[in-house]
């Protein structure tokens, strides 16, 4: 069953949650056994999981940034039998990689749409850079994935910390995002609030010994899913079979200096300005909460709320609403699919709301004042060099009307 919450007079609500690394305490070692598998009985991988197979051809998107040369990986899956002319941008989550988007995918191709679907740099089948990762230059990649094919604008769907990406993504490219739909989406509150600075090498020491069968785990626990053994096998996979790897250790940089991105850089303060019409998709029993095991023991009790942060969050947005499906855990798409399918392609053949001059972002002072500091000060420190916030795209075009010359 699910629940809907909207604004007085509003068309719909927005929650953004993340994925919370696996695990902030120090689990035992991952061992191999010695026969081309490891530890969790599974083959081996690469750290841009070659060997994992996707359901869709994987293309790869050329990006050059700070010195390296990288690799975008996407899947671009055409709509079966009529188009409706739309596409949609999936926007994966920290812990899974993009292929897990395929019943979504699939859904939305039957329904007429394109479908595009990244791995976002330092994820997936993706480059694995080791410099710092940033929200600004994600949603500047994606742009410029978009401007390579032709694409000026489209629906964002978006799940975990790619609900965090497509807030920043709507904010700098506006004229580029229909509407968006959060699902089980992260950063809904300022983690920096609750969890103290964490070293980057004390996340890489954490993250090297989480074995296969913790990581099964967490996905039980932390996240409360509710899917069988099987379907969680892809994601252990996933996340634990480039162990082996001889670039591993370029792995585990990686993916905490995403962990720092998610805690270092909220987007809370951006959601009341996000002027597109806006759907979270919440699980009542969500409860993911980046870095809450590194926070003091009082403040861990005011995190993770996230079905009543998506209800408050809703308030402040000028149209936006939630739907809250009950029993569920962090996956809403893959644990109610059905139920989530409906939600989805009824949101996007919504027509847009009536313009309300009226109203106005609803963000409180304290949000304004935190929001002012962190984007001129701290965020600027993140925002790459001419970054949207600042320019655009250099060489392509920030809007689609410049995308056009």
């Amino acid at each position: 069953m699910t629940k809907i919450f909207t604004r007085p007079a509003a068309l719909s609500m927005l929650v953004v949650l993340l994925m919370t690394p696996a695990s902030w305490h120090a689990p035992q070692a991952a061992e191999t056994d010695g026969g081309g598998q490891n530890a969790g009985g599974f083959p081996p991988l690469g750290i841009a999981l070659e060997g994992y197979p996707y359901p869709y051809e994987v293309k790869l998107f050329p990006i050059t940034r700070k010195g390296q040369d990288l690799n975008m990986a996407y899947m671009d899956v055409a709509p079966k039998g009529k188009s409706n002319g739309r596409t949609v941008l999936l926007l994966h989550g920290r812990n899974f990689p993009s292929s897990y988007w395929a019943p979504v995918i699939a859904t939305l191709s039957g329904a007429g749409y394109r479908v595009i679907t990244p791995d976002q740099i330092g994820f997936g089948k993706s480059s694995k850079p080791v410099f710092d990762l940033h929200f600004d230059e994600l949603a500047r990649n994606t742009a410029r994935l978009l401007n390579s094919l032709d694409i000026e604008k489209v629906d964002v769907v978006a799940h975990s910390m790619g609900g965090m990406l497509a807030m920043r993504f709507a904010r700098d490219f506006p004229k580029r995002v229909d509407r968006v739909l959060l699902t089980g989406p992260i950063g809904l509150e300022d983690y920096g609030l609750y969890v103290p600075p964490v070293a980057t090498e004390t996340l890489i020491g954490i993250e090297a010994k989480v074995t296969p069968e913790e990581y099964r785990e967490s996905l039980k626990t932390r996240y409360n899913l509710t899917l069988p053994d099987e379907e969680l096998d892809p994601f252990v996979w996933a996340r634990t079979g480039m162990r082996d790897s001889a670039e591993f250790p370029r792995w585990l940089r990686s993916f905490a200096n995403s962990a720092q991105m998610v805690l270092r850089e909220p987007v809370i303060y951006d959601m009341p300005f996000v002027k597109q019409p806006v759907l979270i998709v919440m699980g009542e029993n969500d409860h993911v909460a980046p870095g809450k095991n590194a926070a003091p023991k009082e403040m861990q009790a005011k995190m993770g709320h996230n079905a009543e942060n998506a209800q408050a969050i809703v308030k402040k947005m000028p149209h936006a609403r939630a739907a809250i499906f009950e029993g569920v855990g962090h996956l809403p798409q893959l644990e109610s699919r059905d139920e989530f399918d409906k939600v989805m392609l009824d949101f996007l053949a919504e027509p847009w709301p009536k313009p309300d001059k009226a109203k106005k972002p609803a963000g409180n002072e304290a949000e304004k004042t935190r929001d002012t500091k962190l984007r001129d000060n701290k965020a600027g420190q993140h925002r790459p060099s001419g970054s949207p916030a600042e320019a655009p795209v250099t060489g392509e075009a920030a809007t689609p009307e410049k995308a056009k010359k």
